[in-house]
This record gives structure tokens, sequence and C-alpha cells, in this order.
């Protein structure tokens, strides 16, 4: 019996999270993971250097991005797993997205500084250098500056949709992350659709419009599911004909309650779910 384990949901300090690419690849070693995947939001700036320490430590490392898209009002992220990091439409696509994230950054911060709160981008910077800012940081500059509580009370008071210092961008659909990570040689799969609290019909509609596109897979295990909610999308999964996909969503110390590989204790992506993705791209 294959017990090992993986994990195809992870961010570096690249994006929003607080592990260096290395130190990501030091605790999968910890956890015990067979492989990982590298799946930053909007950049693959720290595939190269978890690829190079994944290689010393003996982890496979999943070349991957996680992709911010719009569909129907809500927010829907689609992941690239084996994505050439060098593709060039997919690089343009992302600069492009970032920009247009600065631009929404400046007026954020604009709105928060309307608030009372002593924030700047220069200051956002200097706390996370080399970083691409986006509202996880802000809220953690928040938190550590002692203006709010707990990085919860950021988005739901200040920065998330819908609140009073909330700004939006313009988004991609879903269908044009699949298009893009295709282009790219990668496999397009859902992420985490317990996230977007969308009826079945709605749920369906979005699939079909993807698969439409070529996509390959669903994040059916994850660390916000309940377990009724993993048997759900597990059969939703196989009823659409989409491979089963798994993780963590792991953001080490922006989202402390989620462990790499773990979840928040009961996380299990099996090896499987690897093969049966490098089995579908032939």
């Amino acid at each position: 019996m294959d017990t090992r384990i993986i994990d195809l949901h992870v961010h570096s300090n690249a994006s929003d999270g607080t592990f260096t690419p290395t130190q990501l690849v030091a605790e999968a070693k910890k956890a015990g993971l067979s492989a990982f995947a590298l799946t930053d939001h909007d950049t693959t700036d720290g595939v190269a250097e978890a690829a190079m320490a994944a290689e010393k430590a003996g982890i496979e490392l999943v070349p991957g991005v996680e992709l911010s898209t719009e569909y129907e009002g809500k927010e829907i992220h689609v992941l690239g797993l084996y994505i050439d990091i060098t593709n060039e439409a997919l690089q343009k696509h992302m600069a492009n997205f970032r920009d247009s994230r600065d631009n929404r950054n400046v007026y954020m911060l604009e709105k928060l500084r309307s608030e009372g709160f002593d924030i700047t981008l220069e200051a956002l910077e200097a706390m996370f250098p080399d970083a691409v800012i986006t509202r996880a940081h802000v809220a953690r500059y928040l938190l550590d500056k002692g203006y709010i509580p707990d990085i919860k009370t950021a988005f739901s008071e200040y920065i998330g949709e819908g609140c009073r210092c909330y700004v939006g961008r313009p988004k991609v659909t879903p269908m044009d992350a699949v298009d893009y990570i295709i282009e790219a040689g990668g496999t397009p799969v859902l992420a985490h659709p317990v996230v977007y609290h969308m009826d079945r019909p709605q749920l369906k509609k979005m699939i079909a419009e993807m698969k439409a596109h070529g996509l390959v897979g669903m994040e059916a295990i994850y660390s916000e599911n309940t377990a009724a909610d993993e048997g759900d999308f597990k059969s939703l999964a196989r009823a659409e004909d989409l491979l089963i996909t798994g993780g963590s969503d792991f953001h080490g110390e922006n989202k402390p309650d989620i462990r790499l590989g773990k979840g928040r204790g009961r996380l299990y992506v099996p090896y499987a779910c690897l093969e049966a993705v490098r089995l579908a791209r032939g």
C-alpha cells in the first residue's frame, strides 16, 4: 500500500506566504511529504529556488501557480500544475495582473489612511521586501503594528470584498486562466470550490464552461472542507469526469491554523492524486 502524502496547494513569501521557498522545502521534509506544488498567487518567482532546494532534499517539487479570476461576481482561483514557468504568454499575463494590483494597492492604502491607519506602500515594501504586496500583507502589517486584534478583522471590517476600504480590480475569467495554464503546458485545476459558496447549478455551469476550455481537475480535498464537503466534492469531480486533487493552502503565519500537508489536522492527500495528474498529461 502506497502511504506517501503530498500537498498540491502551497504558498511562499513570493506571494502572500511567510516561508521562503527553501524554508518550505525544509517544512515539507519535516512533515513527511513526498511532493508538493508551489502555487503562489499570480507569480512563479519562487519556483526556481524551491526546485533547487527540493532536489537536494529528495522531494518532488511541482512547479505551479494560482491564478486569480472572476466569475459572475465571485473571485475564483485556478491552479496550474506542472507549468512551464518560462512561458511568455503566462508571464506577460501575470505581469499585467500584478500591475493592476499595484494600482489597486495605492487606492486601498489611501482609504485605510482616511480611516486613521498610518500605512504607506513604502512601509509595506520595507516590511515585506521582494514580495508581491497583496491584501494579506496589508492585514499582517496592520496586525504587527497593533492596529487590529487579528488578521480576520482586517478582512471582515476593512479590506474584504464589500468593506469600506476594499478596492476591486479587473480580473480575467476562469476560462481565460485555463487557457493560460494550458498554453504554459500545465494542468488546470479548480481551486477550493468550498470557498465560493456557489449553489450547485451555478458551480456546475462554471465547471462546464471551464471544461470546454480544458479544465482537468478539482481540488476536492482541502483544509476548509468538512468531511461531508470532501465527500460531496469528490462525488462531483467524478460525475464531471475531473481528476481529484488536494492541498492545504499553506501560508505560514498568515494562516497559522493551517499546517503544511496536514491542513487543520485531518487533511490527507495521497500520492495517487499526483500520479493521476501525471498520467493525464501523457
